[in-house]
């Protein structure tokens, strides 16, 4: 029986790369679920072919689509766009997707976490937690399972070993009961090739991903990342911000360097319709060349636009309104998996 340490990053010298590198591609999956999304599914499926064709003016996009709803898709993408076929519950390839890995001799591989449906706020999601697996299986790629309930909006890294993830998500009761933080660290190490994880307080008070790092951080460069802000001194949200950035700066990364950090603004002029409403800008998707980021038509979006070019001036953004996604507590980011070269 082959030693469990050899299905993990750690062993096979795999590692997880940044976000900010090269890409082969990136992976989407489109929305069906009536049950879910209501009235709003037209326009939502709408936001998600922009933003694909966005995308794929950058790099190859391949759209991960429920059999029954192949034409639809089809006939709202263009035809440049890959369409694979998979039984899926729901349309946050992020999270139920796999988390790529790469090898020193270039090899493919890839995380399959445990996927409740951010901790049983949705069902089905059985075809969501299987998801992974079947399309590491279409790229030819291993698959490394991991015991821990985790998605992959939890988690930021650096490609040099890092990781940033936060407390609210990861060791809720929903998720992992009864598991350490040391525990779910290790793990952590094991599956993505890690040597250093930075823990944030997170979000109680996002009541969807229950504070997914993608809706606060993400990395720039190593040791560089942007943070969202709020500039309302009032703001509840934007104090609970404030705390997580202040947590952020006590630590250092797994080089030792201390964060250096460049601001954003949350889309804190744009009035939420949802609980779960997703107020975030940082929720956006790095391409190779490009950055596709969310838009709301404020005086906000375009301080955020700024802050997004000072942190990558090498890259050319793209706005894409995705008001009809937000709602239902995600952005660009949520949507999308990116596949590294």
């Amino acid at each position: 029986m082959m030693n469990i340490r050899a299905r993990t990053a750690e062993a096979l010298k795999l590692r997880r790369p940044a976000e900010f590198e090269p890409h082969a591609k990136t992976w989407m999956a489109w929305p069906h679920r009536q049950d879910l999304y209501g009235a709003r599914l037209p326009t939502m499926q709408q936001a998600y072919a922009e933003v694909a064709h966005a995308i794929a003016a950058f790099e190859p996009l391949s759209m991960v689509v429920h059999p029954d709803h192949t034409e639809t898709a089809r006939a709202m993408l263009a035809t440049g766009i890959d369409i694979v076929a998979i039984p899926i519950d729901d349309c946050w390839i992020r999270d139920s997707g796999p988390t790529f890995l790469k090898g020193s001799d270039g090899s493919l591989a890839g995380v399959s976490w445990r996927f409740n449906a951010w901790g049983g706020k949705h069902a089905p999601y059985d075809a969501d937690n299987a998801l992974a697996e079947k399309l590491l299986a279409h790229e030819g790629a291993a698959a490394l399972r991991s015991f821990i309930h985790c998605e992959g909006g939890s988690l930021a890294t650096d490609g040099e070993g890092t990781l940033i993830v936060t407390e609210t998500s990861l060791l809720h009761a929903n998720r992992n009961p009864g598991m350490s933080k040391a525990w779910v660290e290790q793990e952590l190490k094991r599956m993505l090739g890690l040597e250093k994880v930075v823990w944030l307080p997170g979000d109680p008070l996002d009541l969807e991903t229950d504070g997914h790092i993608d809706g606060m951080c993400c990395f720039v460069k190593p040791g560089v990342v942007m943070f969202e802000y709020n500039p309302d001194p009032a703001d509840l949200h934007g104090r609970i911000l404030a705390d997580n950035l202040a947590a952020l700066l006590r630590q250092t990364d797994a080089r030792g360097r201390s964060f250096e950090v460049i601001p954003i603004p949350e889309a804190y002029d744009v009035e939420a319709t949802s609980e779960i409403f997703a107020r975030s800008y940082i929720n956006f998707a790095l391409v190779n060349g490009g950055v596709v980021m969310p838009t709301f038509g404020q005086p906000s979006g375009e301080e955020a636009k700024a802050a997004v070019a000072r942190a990558f001036p090498d890259r050319r953004i793209v706005s894409v309104d995705v008001g009809a996604v937000t709602p239902a507590g995600g952005a660009i980011h949520c949507i999308t998996q990116e596949q590294p070269l």
